[in-house]
């Protein structure tokens, strides 16, 4: 317990990193068209092709990338101050998250140089987006179970199967899918791969799904005799389970885990500043600020980790469950305040963030990991099972 406990010791970012904040405020304040509190509440579901392409154009896209790739070769700090600002700003950030965040560095690290160079440059142009092929409708929290599955045949490899919960399949270009390339569904672990699927690809259906929020940003994704090249397959034959925790890694434990709810927080502040109610909720304010510095500070230490080569598996895990905790009380606790005093605390854009906000945060818990397995993974850190 001491070990973990040790790894969030008080961080700050680096010096440096003021400058480049400084120039991404700029930026958004130039480029980003003034949005209600609802529609940038949709900050993370949020795909505009058009604003990811503005970001490439200034090398944000891929900043962690080497340059001879496309990439600004910034490290993970940099790229934590850039999310900060484009979350808090309620940017649509959706089109190139993914391959940004994780497939990026993902084919970076296990993909063949030919795989580099082919994707990684149209990442950092705006140009290739991402979509995460892991959760299948028949194996719940459990990512061992996936049935999915990639058999050897003549020119590559033949997909079947059902990816359920895909961020933006409909928009995508491809998918870094989790599949089965030999064994069984019980020999678990054993017999996993990771392939990058062209979504535009003959057997390949996409069926958006809608959600309570009336947006389709989820996708169920069908996979009938595809067939894949050879050079689909990133890494090793078999090394899939070890490859997809190492980017779990990535998409668990950055700011987006901390700030999914940050709009409509500052946007009841806001409302609240010019009311004499203001008072009255200083101190829910005040635990909501601290909350949010203890988590920042945390992601802040995973984030030098990762920036040191290390892969914080449980500390991203941690970071991740108490960050969705957080996200998930702020529309809980803002609509209990806006019961008690509608008219004093009420602007139609307010009810507007919140209701979103209240429909949305149930999947907080479910994405990038179910609050169970998290917790077990956490359990197995500190050597309780």
């Amino acid at each position: 317990m001491n070990n973990l406990l040790s790894a969030f010791r008080f961080a700050a970012l680096p010096a440096g990193t003021n400058s480049f904040r400084a120039e991404v405020k700029a930026f958004l304040q130039s480029s980003f068209e003034p949005m209600p509190a609802d529609i940038r509440a949709r900050s993370w579901m949020g795909f505009n092709a058009a604003f990811s392409k503005k970001l490439a154009a200034r090398g944000w896209v891929g900043v962690t990338l080497p340059a001879q790739y496309g990439g600004a070769s910034l490290d993970a700090f940099s790229r934590f101050v850039l999310v900060e600002e484009l979350l808090a700003a309620g940017a649509p950030v959706s089109a190139h998250w993914i391959a940004d965040r994780q497939s990026g560095p993902q084919i970076l690290k296990f993909g063949t140089e030919a795989q580099r160079q082919f994707y990684l440059p149209k990442i950092c142009a705006a140009e290739a987006f991402f979509c995460i092929g892991m959760s299948e409708p028949n194996a719940g929290s459990d990512l061992a179970s996936v049935g999915t599955r990639a058999s050897r045949c003549e020119g590559g490899w033949r997909l079947n199967g059902h990816k359920i919960w895909t961020t933006n399949a409909q928009h995508c270009h491809y998918m870094i899918a989790l599949v089965r390339s030999s064994g069984e569904s019980q020999d678990r672990q054993k017999g996993l791969s990771q392939f990058i699927v062209d979504l535009a690809l003959p057997g390949v259906t996409v069926r958006p799904i809608r959600d309570l929020t009336g947006d389709a940003h989820f996708s169920e994704v069908f996979f009938d005799n595809v067939l894949l090249a050879d050079d689909a397959l990133i890494g090793n034959e078999g090394s899939g389970w070890a490859q997809v925790n190492a980017e779990l890694a990535f998409e668990r434990s950055g700011p987006e885990r901390v700030y999914s709810s940050i709009v409509l927080l500052e946007h009841w502040i806001t409302c609240l500043r010019s009311t004499p109610a203001v008072s009255a909720h200083a101190a829910t304010i005040g635990r909501f600020a601290t909350h949010l510095a203890t988590l920042r500070n945390m992601s802040i230490a995973v984030t030098a980790k990762l920036v040191n080569g290390e892969s914080p598996l449980v500390e991203a895990a941690l970071v991740k469950d108490i960050g969705t905790e957080f996200e998930q009380s702020i529309p809980v606790v803002i609509g209990a305040a806006i019961a008690m005093d509608p008219d004093a605390l009420v602007d139609a854009e307010l009810y507007r963030a919140v209701a979103y906000v209240s429909q949305i945060a149930p999947t907080y818990s479910l994405r990038g990991g179910t609050r169970e397995i998290l917790r077990g993974m956490i359990a197995r850190g500190l050597g309780l099972r």
